[in-house]
């Protein structure tokens, strides 16, 4: 048996253990990351912290806090919804099916990513206004989007569409045929096949999906305030009370609002990520 000598192990798993450069990407990556993002989050905590709890429990008991609050995540989490089962079949229909147009439906859907978000408000605004195309055949069914909190939904649909769609997609290219081809082979009907074949699949890109068109709807304003109306109570959202605060110089309320969202996005994150989780433990991976 022959010996190997101990400087050549140790020069060999340093050389199998450490990349190219590892110490200075490193030290540029946490650099980066902490001006971008935690700085600013620190920030913003400790502004937080500095205010009193009788400050924090008046921003908390307002009512128009909470109404915003609400609107804000409650309409993100059902645009989200929304995005989750429409962005699935869009999805779908351009994996599945070739028809004249599709490179061109294709391109629409990143419109948003590449749209203002003043110039979407703009549109949406203009559309469903009670003057608009489709505002003017809504309103004599008593269905108002514009200037309400219907409104809000449908503009956080807009902007969170393309997240789910183009998450989607590659996992959905990348389902193999031949496992439905087999599953019918079986018996399976087609609500069979897609349920116990196809949705397992794609069900983490669609879990991911589903965050990043949350998160983006949470923080959305530009979209959002045009078709929203801003009325107080009623279709204001908590970004744009964030601004009405700071151009009031009320600092403290801002920061206590932003640190409600903050903590509250967190929280809906961690838990779409630890289903995630539990998702690929219980497909064993």
């Amino acid at each position: 048996m022959t010996s190997v000598p101990l400087s050549l192990l140790r020069r060999t798993r340093v050389a199998s253990s450490v990349i190219p450069g590892f110490g200075l990407t490193l030290g540029f990556t946490l650099t980066y990351l902490s001006l971008i993002v935690l700085l600013p989050l620190a920030a913003l905590l400790l502004k937080a912290a500095s205010a009193s709890l009788d400050q924090w429990l008046a921003v908390l008991g307002d009512p128009r806090v909470l109404s915003a609050l609400w609107l804000s995540f409650g309409g993100a989490l059902a645009a989200a919804v929304i995005n989750a089962v429409f962005g699935l079949l869009v999805a779908w229909v351009l994996v599945r099916y070739p028809f004249p147009g599709r490179k061109v439906v294709d391109a629409f859907v990143d419109l948003p990513f590449a749209l203002p978000t003043a110039v979407a408000g703009i549109a949406l605004t203009a559309l469903y206004a009670p003057n608009g195309w489709l505002g003017r055949l809504l309103e004599p069914l008593g269905v108002k989007v514009a200037f309400t909190p219907l409104g809000v939904v449908v503009a956080m649909v807009f902007i969170g569409l393309p997240f789910v769609v183009r998450t989607v997609e590659p996992v959905l290219q990348d389902v193999d045929l031949e496992l439905e081809e087999a599953a019918a082979s079986l018996g399976a009907d087609r609500l069979q096949t897609f349920f116990r074949v196809i949705l397992p699949a794609v069900a983490p890109s669609l879990l991911t999906g589903f965050s990043l068109a949350l998160a983006r709807a949470v923080g959305e304003y530009g979209s959002v305030i045009f078709i929203a109306g801003n009325m107080p109570g009623v279709s204001e959202i908590a970004p744009l009370l964030i601004v009405t605060k700071l151009e009031q110089y009320d600092y403290v309320g801002a920061t206590v609002i932003a640190t409600i969202m903050l903590a509250i996005s967190f929280t809906l994150l961690l838990v779409v990520n630890l289903l995630q989780k539990w998702r690929r433990a219980r497909m064993g991976g």
